[in-house]
């Protein structure tokens, strides 16, 4: 527990020890919205027609509704695993695979089913320790929508 003045503080990440293989959690839910889509369309330069051209996708695409980048449904899933997981304790994203398997709209809400695949201490740094999770984005119905397995260097509390 770490403290400040004497009141514990709240919303830190979870270290090494707390994530050994086989634990499981979930994110809480997020709403992608339209407005979502239009700022991450413009801070990211993703104009393409069927990101920002409703025309195009009523006339042309054979999907019709907004759809929503790959890019922007892995950026809001990490969003609710950095807020909840790695305040403090994450130090530094070493690699992954990522998988899109399936459209997400405007309108849908996504949250993140994590499992620790892989977790071993630094070799180079004992105060730190190495987790791999594969993730899973899933929207209102149950369905995955992406997939990817990030390795990522973790504060340890105790040196090996």
């Amino acid at each position: 527990m770490t403290t400040i003045d004497g009141y514990e503080v709240l919303g830190l990440g979870l270290y090494f020890e707390d994530l050994p293989v086989g634990r499981k959690f979930r994110t809480i839910g997020r709403t992608l919205t339209e407005a979502d889509l239009v700022n991450f369309i413009g801070v990211t330069g993703m104009t393409e027609v069927l990101f920002s051209n409703v025309e195009f996708l009523q006339q042309e695409s054979d999907i019709k509704q907004r759809v929503v980048p790959g890019a922007m449904v892995y950026s809001f899933a990490e969003g609710l695993l950095v807020h909840a997981t790695m305040q403090h304790t994450g130090f530094a994203f070493l690699n992954m695979q990522l998988d899109v398997k399936g459209p997400t709209f405007a309108g849908d809400t996504i949250h993140v089913e994590c499992e620790v695949v892989e977790s071993r201490r630094s070799e180079s740094r004992p105060n730190r320790g190495l987790v791999r999770s594969f993730n899973q984005v899933k929207k209102q119905d149950g369905s995955v929508v992406l997939t990817y397995n990030p390795l990522r260097m973790v504060k340890a509390r105790a040196f090996a």
